[in-house]
């Protein structure tokens, strides 16, 4: 089991950038592919982006693709969210998402993943 907290939330005008980051508290951080997930007001939560345990493979929601960047530290047990580029409609409470189940970056876009932190808000002003 792996614990999650993300931290680096705020308000920032559109066109700015905000570094989103999430700790996890695993000793087997190297097993989980890691994800950010978003949920915006009165919606349901979506995929934003995954990366795989070694960090060679990343996977973007089209919406995001280009303005924002994952990465993780292995030696740090963590995993990032550059986001560039902001928009009002990336508005949201994000997630930072794990899952050791080994499925495709793909899969995880799809149908979620398993563990979950309590979540971060972003908040882009126009």
């Amino acid at each position: 089991q792996v614990q999650l907290v993300e931290s680096g939330g705020g308000l920032v005008q559109a066109g700015g950038s905000l570094r989103l980051s999430c700790a996890a508290s695993t000793r087997t951080f190297e097993s989980y592919e890691m994800g950010w997930f978003r949920q915006a007001p009165g919606k349901e939560r979506t995929f934003v982006a995954a990366i795989n345990w070694t960090g060679g493979s990343t996977y973007y929601a089209d919406s995001v693709k280009g303005r924002f960047t994952i990465s993780r530290d292995n030696a740090k047990n963590t995993v990032a969210l550059q986001m560039n580029l902001l928009k009002p409609e990336d508005t949201a409470i994000y997630y930072c998402a794990a899952d050791d189940r080994n499925y495709s970056l793909r899969y995880y876009s799809v149908f979620g993943m398993h563990y979950w932190g309590k979540g971060t808000l972003v908040t882009v002003s126009s």
